[in-house]
């Protein structure tokens, strides 16, 4: 298995991010500190100017950036759009100062630690690393049902709480008996990637389940579980192996769990040893002890704790539990489990698998890596818990979210702008509804949805909310409008439209994604989008323009060979309809080649592509 980065070229209008070396260093410095898998490097010689077609990244400039991939230990590299035989020569020159040498290139020999990964975000394991617990349907009927139903909004809105509340992790399991697990957990894990960066634990005992949602999976995944049994790590671990994940080993085998920590350290110590031998790294082995019920086998609760505590010193591996079922059947479950929680990190627990939305069990994690010297100078804990006059005994009674089914308001409902920015679609349509009771529509538009859409383009311009976020902000606040745009029909209430937009690829270009994302964007901030496709040829946009009176058309381009279709529509328009505006976008387009080429606007993103439409429909 190899890992490529290469020069990445998107269609768009408003997207750039064709991608030289100086921009993928960095990915590549984070993916080699990740794994050993052989990484190969392929960046463009920058961008193209679009009157010459020359990239902007010299033969020179190109080389010299380049070597500092050797030096990372990266064991392919070339050349994508841009290159010349002149740019390759020079890799293969400074590529043979690295071969058969002292200095050759080679992975860092440091000592390595568990990290896992999405495919923007890197979780390192040398704190203890909440994984969040809530997306599992054990003792859980409403998701159980969501489940069932396919009520992706609801699962979704149990992986926000958690990452709101400081998950690191997420674990993902969809055991229901009735459920067909291999075609669910791979969408479940899809859906899930679509609103958020975090890295996933994929829980399942079915092999055939774990791959297919290893194969959609975009990074490094934990697998929960495998364990002492032969026949399990004969089915799990070459599946491990072969995707590149970290396993959980729960301490257990076909005699089931041993009472006693040193035989339950035996069965960590075989599941290591045939990880090994399948070729996984140490450092990708977690070991779960497996937490019993204090109320039935109180006398083995030590024992767990003995057995993390082998674990960790003696073979030097993360250390995982499920911390929760220490407590049940018991009174006051909170406190109980906030104090096996906390002689579990004293013993070396790395991976505690908790409820994060149980706000005395993540303070006392919190405190731990202040104690500890882990959170120096106490930065997160004061970052936490500055501003709250709460003590400990008070943080313990607040609610939990998930169980009890409140919300950010309390009253059974999100707010709607917390709703459009985490992409929550029902709850949007409850909090809209809601809102209707006493706003009219156009107050629900005006004040409410455009400003919640706002702030996720603000999100995205600063770089804190990614592309997937907000077109999952978009998608939520389409199903506010089409609520708004229901009850303007059922009153005979003229249907709310910002404006007519015309928007196409241009003629010869056939790329459409970068458009689609526009369209999709300036639809939820109530523009009607008339959409032409691509390879449009200049007389069918002027039509259009002509026949609806349209005062602004997008056009898209990514290809360089396209350009002069895009200038000579643009004539065309201007000629047909003078006081009609144009706005640019794509991979190829600089601002100053847009004014040169006549159009009114050069969107670098969909954000801007907004901001255009709203200064001329709205000055």
């Amino acid at each position: 298995m190899v890992l490529t980065l290469e020069g990445l070229g998107v269609d768009a209008m408003g997207i750039n991010c064709s991608l030289g070396p100086v921009e993928i260093f960095p990915m590549a410095e984070k993916l080699r500190s990740l794994t050993d898998l052989p990484l190969v490097i392929k960046p463009n010689a920058g961008l193209p100017d679009p009157a010459t077609g020359a990239y902007d990244i010299t033969c020179d400039q190109f080389v010299e950036k380049m070597e500092d991939f050797l030096k990372l230990g990266i064991e392919l590299i070339g050349g994508c759009c841009g290159t010349t035989p002149e740019y390759i020569e020079g890799l293969a020159e400074i590529a043979a100062k690295f071969g058969g040498t002292e200095d050759s290139a080679k992975p860092s020999e440091e000592k390595k630690t568990l990290q896992v990964c999405s495919g923007n975000t890197v979780v390192t394991v040398d704190h203890v690393t909440v994984i969040g617990e809530r997306i599992n349907p054990t003792g859980k009927k409403r998701l159980k049902q969501a489940l069932l139903d396919e009520d992706f909004d609801y699962i979704l809105s149990q992986a926000i709480e958690q990452i709101d509340a400081g998950a690191e992790i997420l674990d993902v399991n969809v055991g229901v008996p009735s459920l067909d697990d291999v075609k669910m957990l791979p969408l479940v894990i899809k859906k899930l990637q679509s609103i958020t960066g975090l890295p996933l634990q994929i829980d399942s005992g079915n092999p055939e389940a774990i791959e297919a949602a290893l194969r959609v999976y975009n990074g490094k995944a934990i697998v929960n579980s495998v364990n002492g049994e032969e026949k399990v790590m004969e089915n799990i671990l070459p599946l491990v192996k072969k995707y590149g994940a970290a396993v959980v080993g729960l301490t257990l085998d076909e005699n089931g769990i041993p009472n006693k920590a040193e035989d339950r350290f035996a069965i960590a110590k075989r599941i290591l040893e045939r990880a090994l031998e399948y070729g996984i790294p140490r450092e990708n082995v977690i070991i779960d002890c497996l937490t019993l019920t204090a109320s039935a086998q109180q006398k083995e609760v030590v024992e767990t704790l003995k057995a993390v505590r082998m674990v960790k010193e003696q073979l030097g591996l993360k250390t995982a539990l499920g911390v929760s079922n220490i407590s049940f059947g018991l009174p006051l479950r909170p406190i109980i489990n906030r104090t096996f929680l906390t002689m579990a990190m004293e013993c070396g627990l790395d991976l505690p698998i908790i409820n994060p939305n149980s706000e005395d069990m993540m303070a006392s994690i919190f405190a731990f890596h202040v104690l500890h010297n882990i959170d120096e100078n106490a930065m997160a804990f004061i970052e936490r818990y500055g501003d709250t006059a709460l003590e400990t005994s008070k943080i313990s009674q607040k609610k939990d979210t998930a169980v009890t089914g409140s919300s950010a308001n309390g009253d059974g409902s999100h707010d709607i702008f917390y709703c459009i920015e985490k992409g929550m679609k029902a709850d949007t349509v409850v909090a809209v509804e809601k809102l209707l009771q006493d706003h009219t529509e156009m107050e629900l538009v005006n004040d409410f949805l455009i400003p919640a859409l706002d702030k996720v383009g603000q999100g995205f311009e600063k770089g804190t909310i990614f592309l997937p976020q907000m077109l999952q902000a978009a998608t939520a606040a389409q199903a506010g409008f089409d609520i708004v745009k229901t009850k303007l029909a059922e009153s005979d209430k003229e249907t709310v439209s910002l404006g007519q937009v015309v928007i196409a690829t241009v003629k010869g270009d056939i790329h459409d994604i970068g458009k689609n994302i526009v369209k999709v964007i300036m639809e939820n901030y109530g523009f009607q989008m008339i959409d032409l496709g691509r390879d449009v040829p200049p007389e069918t946009i002027v039509e259009t323009v002509k026949e609806k009176n349209i005062k602004l058309v997008g056009l898209s381009a990514l290809m360089t060979t396209t350009l002069k279709s895009m200038e000579e529509t643009i004539v065309a328009v201007k000629e047909a309809a003078p006081d009609c505006k144009v706005m640019v976008g794509g991979a190829v387009l600089t601002a100053d080649y847009a004014e040169k080429i006549g159009a009114d606007y050069y969107c670098k993103d969909a954000m801007k592509s907004v901001e255009a439409a709203q200064e001329v429909f709205h000055g």
